[in-house]
């Protein structure tokens, strides 16, 4: 590994570190965060920020897995295989349909809609901080066809959307979970995590049809850094959580990520 790796490598890990423990804090896997960094700091053009994000949060999404599989037993979550199935109908194709449009998009057109993408995640993060909703909650439709239909219109648009940011979709997919199904959060935490992540390999697969995955190659220092940091960082969040009050957090990120996304994203679209 050369200087400009070992720096690129130690920046990531910084990086990755702070992004990790922000989203160990509010619960979230911090995807959001990362692609301003890699488009902002890192200086990665806006398809390669998106599938080295990608690439990033089907790891985090693993590990994370894996560890609530101690406390939340996978028979516990293989109860809810109806709900996954009719959320995976859509997110799968979603998933597909959106790579595919990413890889055809020219830069300035995928800039505006990763923006505008970044700015909405924003807003429900308000939104649900606003809202404060229970651990658990009535369906808000009858089980039967209308909430079939539901669920796949709702997994279609949360897979588009986490091919195109690369992310894992749990700030869509644990509200759906709980609102459209009436799970309890804890169990919607997981169960997301375990849709998720057949996903992001579909987005992941459409990718690499398409011969995208140059990015990791080059920036395996980067990747190597980050994944570490991420992960650490996620632990170390994880654990802060009793030491900081996050009721205003969430309000301080998203307005973070906002500004960020405009820097990063809308502000290419000038140059």
């Amino acid at each position: 590994m050369n200087h400009k790796s070992r720096k690129r490598a130690a920046g990531g890990l910084v990086a990755g570190g702070a992004i990790g423990a922000l989203g160990g804090l509010i619960g979230l896997g911090g995807a959001e965060f990362r692609l301003p960094v890699l488009k902002g700091i890192f200086h990665l053009e806006t398809l390669e920020a998106v599938i080295f994000n990608k690439a990033m949060s089907l790891i985090v999404v693993t590990v994370a897995l894996a560890a609530r599989s101690v406390t939340i037993l996978p028979s516990e979550l293989l109860v809810y295989w109806p709900i996954a199935l009719n959320l995976l109908a859509g997110s799968l194709i979603g998933a597909w349909l959106s790579a595919g449009s990413a890889i055809r998009m020219d830069a300035e057109t995928l800039d505006f809609v990763v923006f505008t993408l970044l700015v909405g995640l924003a807003a429900l993060m308000i939104i649900q901080h606003l809202a404060h909703p229970g651990p658990t909650a009535e369906p808000m439709l009858a089980d039967g066809a209308v909430q079939w239909i539901a669920g796949l219109l709702a997994g279609l648009g949360i897979g588009a959307i986490a091919a195109f940011l690369g992310v894992a979709g749990g700030e869509l997919l644990i509200p759906t979970i709980t609102l459209l199904y009436g799970v309890d959060i804890r169990l919607a935490g997981s169960l997301s995590l375990a849709i998720s992540l057949p996903t992001m390999l579909v987005g992941m697969l459409r990718y690499a049809q398409a011969d995208q995955f140059a990015v990791l190659r080059r920036e395996s220092g980067l990747f190597t850094g980050m994944g570490v940091g991420s992960m650490v960082g996620a632990v170390a969040g994880g654990l802060a959580i009793g030491l900081v009050a996050p009721n205003w957090l969430i309000l301080l990120l998203a307005g973070i990520l906002i500004l960020s996304a405009w820097k990063a994203f809308a502000d290419a679209r000038q140059h």
